[in-house]
């Protein structure tokens, strides 16, 4: 601890351009979620004419099994970030007060993985928190 030597406008301004970039990567989760949707319907089948909802074919079926064991890791992203990015904030305020100790924790709890609830699944998902 006693190493640390930090510009609390320079920890401001790095987390900005952190929290603007995970602005970003949520919109590209939205539009992921909606391409992978609009491209499994787009897949077709391998069956003749039907009568009410189309039924799925083989690749719709497996870009939504993809999607489902990918929907874990695609939120881990954002919610490492976030984090990440509270944790820096949280220490930083804590070092300025002058409270090393608390900023210690608060850097070390940030290291942790976040805990990732899937609709559907017990427990949380994050890269071995659990």
């Amino acid at each position: 601890m006693s190493g640390w030597d930090i510009s609390s406008s320079g920890v401001e301004f790095v987390t900005s351009l952190v929290a603007d970039a995970m602005d970003d990567v949520a919109k590209d989760v939205k539009a992921y979620g909606t391409d992978m949707e609009s491209a499994a319907v787009s897949a077709g089948t391998v069956s003749g004419p039907y009568c009410g909802a189309a039924p799925t074919g083989a690749i719709g079926a497996a870009l939504a099994i993809f999607v489902e064991k990918t929907a874990g890791d695609v939120l881990f992203l954002g919610a490492r970030a976030a984090k990440s990015v509270n944790g820096a904030r949280e220490a930083t305020a804590y070092y300025l007060a002058g409270d090393l100790e608390m900023a210690g924790r608060s850097e070390h709890r940030a290291l942790g993985a976040p805990k990732i609830d899937l609709p559907g699944q017990s427990g949380g998902q994050g890269g071995g928190d659990k």
